[in-house]
């Protein structure tokens, strides 16, 4: 795993990522072709899961999130937000440290293009992310969370060696949620067979 420098000041995470055949990096509007298609064949796969997916994307709606991830670092709302891209430049998914839950803790979350489904791409970039949140000074925890039916979603932070902290109802917010939410946690990751 190489860590970009630039941006870099160490209270924050770095910009760029390299995974050897994949790359995360922060959003850019020039990403904007290329992300649209990616959630809009992806849409189907994500709906049942996302409450942000409930209506397909639109071009203006993702232009203007692009240009708030662009101009921010993190974005208004505590945001980190990453392409996870191929080496052929395709857009494999999107990613992102949150820091949306208790002080000295981030929280990871993730969509992956269908297309790119079942190839372990989730599970390498939630293992750099949570191994560069972890190294961020004041960042002692990360946390996974998903609905208890979502298993594909789960099965990454089972994955990387997280611990199952908490079960509990919450509110559905997508059409396939079980109302039952899972938090996943760790305070290090394992990196066996990654």
């Amino acid at each position: 795993m190489t860590i970009g420098t630039s941006a870099h000041s160490g209270s924050t995470p770095p910009e760029r990522i390299e995974l050897g055949d994949l790359v995360l990096r922060r959003w850019r509007t020039g990403d904007l072709t290329r992300r649209f298609a990616a959630l809009t064949a992806s849409h189907a796969h994500l709906r049942p899961w996302m409450s942000w997916a409930e209506q397909p994307p639109t071009l203006a709606g993702q232009r203007r999130s692009l240009q708030t991830s662009a101009a921010h670092w993190p974005t208004p709302d505590g945001g980190y937000l990453y392409g996870i891209f191929t080496a052929r430049g395709e857009v494999a998914g999107g990613i992102g440290l949150h820091d949306r839950i208790d002080p000295g803790a981030m929280e990871i979350g993730y969509w992956c293009h269908v297309a790119h489904t079942g190839r372990g791409i989730i599970t390498r970039a939630a293992h750099a992310l949570t191994t560069t949140a972890l190294a961020l000074p004041h960042i002692g925890r990360v946390e996974i969370h998903c609905d208890a039916a979502n298993v594909r979603s789960a099965a990454v932070p089972k994955r990387l060696g997280y611990d199952l902290v908490s079960t509990a109802t919450r509110p559905r917010t997508a059409p396939a949620d079980s109302g039952i939410g899972m938090v996943w946690a760790t305070t290090g990751c394992r990196s066996d067979d990654l």
